[in-house]
């Protein structure tokens, strides 16, 4: 218990401290100016929540990004757990912002112990979360927490493309060193843990639209490297593991 309980400590005091500063000391921040595909698989998938749902944005970061999203609809019941408090905080005042904050029950809590109802929930969303986790310990708070019917979405990074792990271990400021972008064996436990699991892959190509941030030639280029990167994907699936994120659509928890 006392390395579980060291490593939640770590990954806490990192976050408290990089939500605090804000993101912009970040240089790894700018890969996400070409997300642009993922974030839209990410709402799409929660979109189709039926009328009624109650989510739960499941590590919801400072930006709390499924919540809001969640929570402009008038018809859901949304929740959002993170365990640094320093996050919620943030992610309360943008809820507040944005006129919602009545509509999300923000609470400061370790997701892989949530203290939870059993079947509580029919969505479980996360955005670059799961890869903080002791996977397995997630998977059984996830699959606890949801309907029979449930299910969610969720959008990680994955961990076998040697240029950006190349990157990732020149960059150790960047990350807690317990981070662990998923492997194909971890996407596999992720199946096993539902009925159905689908899985899309996001942004290989896409990577070499990153020197023209800030240009106007950046939305056309994500664009069109987003498409070679879906026709190569269904062309070469076995490039698929080198893409920099998956997205996985679940429903059906087992156990």
């Amino acid at each position: 218990m006392t390395g579980q309980s060291d490593r939640l400590a770590r990954e806490q005091a990192f976050h408290d401290a990089r939500f605090a500063h804000g993101d912009s000391h970040r240089s790894a921040d700018r890969f996400y100016a070409i997300n642009r595909a993922s974030d839209a698989y990410f709402r799409m998938a929660l979109d189709a929540a039926r009328p009624g749902a109650r989510v739960l944005d499941y590590g919801c970061g400072d930006g709390a990004y499924g919540a809001l999203h969640a929570a402009i609809r008038e018809d859901l019941a949304v929740t959002a757990i993170d365990l640094s408090p320093v996050a919620i905080e943030h992610a309360r005042e943008r809820a507040r912002s944005a006129g919602v904050e009545d509509r999300i029950d923000f609470r400061v809590m370790n997701a892989e112990a949530l203290e939870l109802p059993d079947d509580e929930f029919d969505y479980v969303v996360g955005l670059g979360v799961l890869h903080h986790l002791d996977l397995a310990a997630a998977l059984r708070e996830i699959t606890r927490v949801l309907k029979p019917d449930g299910g969610g979405v969720f959008v990680e990074p994955l961990g076998h493309n040697p240029l950006i792990n190349l990157y990732r271990r020149g960059t150790p400021e960047q990350r807690t060193s317990d981070e662990h972008p998923l492997l194909l064996d971890d996407l596999d436990l992720i199946a096993r843990s539902f009925r159905s699991c689908d899985a899309s892959f996001f942004h290989l190509f896409g990577l070499l639209a990153l020197p023209l941030g800030g240009t106007r030639a950046m939305s056309p280029a994500v664009r069109t490297l987003d498409a070679l990167d879906q026709a190569c994907f269904r062309r070469f699936p076995s490039l698929r593991r080198h893409a920099w994120m998956v997205g996985l659509t679940v429903a059906g928890p087992v156990g």
